[in-house]
């Protein structure tokens, strides 16, 4: 049993340890990529005066729309007050219809978001960050270095106790340094797009 688990650790590690290290700068910044609203849109495009935020997210993913409803309060608060902020779907919707541009249009409407929500359609973006879930978080400063890499806070529920995006957001708003920096985030493997 314990061989197990270790050889779950090794298979899980991998992906985190690819992720973006702390203090580095968002990959394929540049990269436009298609809004719900039909405009073409690039994480450097949406950068504010204070930062950015990216979060890799979909529809399907059940954790997605566990926190969909926080991202779309975080995202709709935070991106008037300096911090840009844009959900990226990097996911293949061939592997799920419901992760088709048609659907994120809805959903970004449902949810009143007020912020980009692209479609990465070729996951490289994805890919060049290393992110391999949904959702997962990165929160730049206004430098473009990265200071949170993560989930959005503790709870899947919603009985949340730690929102650790939320206070990465703030000290970064307040000109602190964030005391955590890097969280465990749980959610849906990202359905990368074969490479051409």
């Amino acid at each position: 049993m314990k061989a197990m688990m270790m050889g779950l650790v090794l298979l899980a590690a991998p992906a985190f340890a690819d992720a973006l290290k702390l203090g580095d700068k968002a990959p394929l910044a540049g990269t436009k990529m298609k809004n719900v609203d039909g405009t073409e849109v690039s994480i450097t495009d949406i950068a504010g005066t204070k930062g950015a935020l990216v979060i890799f997210s979909c529809n399907h993913c059940p954790f997605v729309k566990a926190w969909e409803g926080r991202i779309a309060t975080l995202g709709n608060e935070y991106r008037d007050k300096g911090v840009g902020v844009i959900v990226i779907n990097a996911n293949d919707p061939v592997a799920y219809a419901e992760d088709s541009l048609e659907e994120m249009q809805a959903r970004a409407k449902k949810l009143g978001f007020k912020f980009p929500y692209a479609v990465d359609a070729t996951s490289d973006v994805a890919r060049a960050f290393g992110a391999s879930k949904t959702p997962e978080c990165f929160l730049f400063d206004a430098g473009g270095q990265l200071v949170y890499h993560g989930a959005v806070d503790d709870s899947k529920q919603g009985d949340v106790k730690e929102p650790y995006l939320k206070n990465a957001i703030e000290a970064l708003l307040a000109g602190k340094e964030v005391a955590v920096k890097e969280t465990k985030f749980v959610g849906c493997g990202i359905k990368f797009r074969a490479k051409s």
